[in-house]
C-alpha cells in the first residue's frame, strides 16, 4: 500500500506593498512635473530674449534706414538704444561711429594732463592696442577699454580716429552711467561726481542721449540739493522735490533715496518754521505734506503736528509762569 504524501503547496511569493507603489509612481509624477516645469522656464527664457533680440534687431534696422535717408540725428537715437541695452551687438559700434562722423562731432583727441611721475610705456603696436580695446568693450569692460583707448591715443593720435572717438563714446557713456546706477546695486558703488564727469567726456564725442541727459541732470540736482544738507532745509528741500518725482530711488553714497532726502528735509523746514513761532503756517506745510506725500515715515512726526494745530487754534504756545 503505497502511501499517499499530501500535496506540497508552495507558500506564495510575497507581493511588493503597495504603497511602494505609490510612492514610486508620486516620484515619477514629481519628477515629470519638475521637468516640465524647468522646461516651460526655459521657454520663458528663450522667448524673451527672442524678443530682446527682435527689438534690438527693430532699431538697428530702423537706424540704418535713417542713416541711408541722411536722417543722421534719428539714426543716433536709433544705434543708442541698442548700444545701451547690447553694447556687442554686430555692427552697432561701427554705425554709430558713422553717424558721428556724419554729424561732424569728431572732436579732437583727449588732452590728458602729464602726470607728476613717469608711466611706464605701452610697447605693444597700435593695432593691437585697437584690438584689445574693442574686445573690453565687448566684454562691457569699461575701464579697461577706456585705458587702452588713451594708450592708444598716445601713441598715435591719427589711427582709425573715427572709429576710437565712437568707442570712448560707448565706453564713457556707459561708464558713466554705470557709475550713477551701478549693476551692483550697493550704494556703496555710487559715485555720481564721476558719473557726470564721464557723461561729460562721452559728450564730447557725440550728443547724449535722453535717458543719459536726464540722469546727469537729476544727479547734478540731488548733489546741489545735498551740499544744503543741515545748513539750509528750504533749499534742500526745493532741490530734492525736483528729483524724486522722476528718480525716487538716486542715491548717492550715503544711501539715502532722493524721496526720503526730500522728505525728512521737509518735516526739518516746517520744524524750523514752527520753531519761529508761525504756527499757522506750519499747520498748512503739515496739512499739504502730509496729503501730498503719504508715509508710514510720517507718523513720528503726527504728535508734533497735533501739537501746533492747537497752538495754531489757540493763538500760540501758554506762555510760562516764571518759577518764584
Amino acid at each position: 500500500m503505497n502511501d499517499i504524501q499530501p500535496d506540497v503547496v508552495a507558500s506564495p511569493a510575497k507581493r511588493p506593498s503597495r504603497w511602494i507603489a505609490v510612492l514610486g509612481f508620486i516620484l515619477l509624477l514629481g519628477l515629470g512635473v519638475l521637468g516640465g516645469y524647468q522646461s516651460g522656464l526655459n521657454q520663458r527664457r528663450a522667448a524673451q530674449s527672442t524678443v530682446v533680440f527682435q527689438q534690438l534687431d527693430e532699431q538697428y534696422q530702423l537706424g540704418i534706414q535713417a542713416m541711408n535717408e541722411k536722417r543722421y540725428e534719428v539714426a543716433l537715437q536709433h544705434f543708442q538704444f541698442v548700444v545701451e541695452h547690447n553694447p556687442s551687438y554686430l555692427g552697432v559700434q561701427e554705425k554709430l561711429t558713422e553717424v558721428l562722423v556724419e554729424l561732424n562731432i569728431t572732436p579732437s583727441p583727449t588732452v590728458t594732463p602729464t602726470p607728476a611721475y613717469t608711466p611706464t610705456p605701452d610697447l605693444r603696436g597700435v593695432e593691437e592696442i585697437f584690438t584689445r580695446a574693442r574686445q573690453l568693450l565687448d566684454a562691457q569692460d569699461w575701464d579697461g577699454a577706456v585705458s587702452n583707448l588713451d594708450s592708444l591715443r598716445k601713441s598715435d593720435p591719427s589711427y582709425r580716429a573715427a572709429e576710437v572717438d565712437g568707442m570712448y563714446y560707448i565706453a564713457l557713456r556707459m561708464r558713466g552711467y554705470g557709475k550713477i546706477i551701478p549693476p551692483s546695486q550697493l550704494c556703496n558703488d555710487i559715485n555720481l561726481e564721476g558719473g557726470i564727469y564721464d557723461l561729460t567726456l562721452a559728450e564730447r564725442f557725440g550728443p547724449l542721449d535722453s535717458r543719459a541727459e536726464a540722469l546727469r541732470t537729476w544727479s547734478r540736482l540731488y548733489i546741489t540739493g545735498a551740499s544744503f544738507w543741515e545748513i539750509d532745509w528750504y533749499q534742500a528741500m526745493n532741490y530734492f522735490s525736483q528729483v524724486y518725482p522722476f528718480l525716487p530711488n538716486l542715491m548717492d553714497s550715503s544711501c539715502m533715496t532722493a524721496t526720503e532726502r526730500y522728505r525728512y528735509a521737509t518735516l526739518k523746514y516746517i520744524e524750523l518754521v514752527w520753531s519761529l513761532g508761525d504756527y499757522c503756517t506750519a499747520q498748512d506745510l503739515y496739512d499739504a505734506f502730509f496729503l501730498n506725500f503719504p508715509s508710514e515715515r510720517n507718523a513720528t512726526a503726527y504728535p508734533t503736528a497735533t501739537q501746533v494745530y492747537k497752538y495754531c487754534n489757540e493763538g500760540g504756545a501758554p506762555t510760562q509762569t516764571p518759577t518764584p
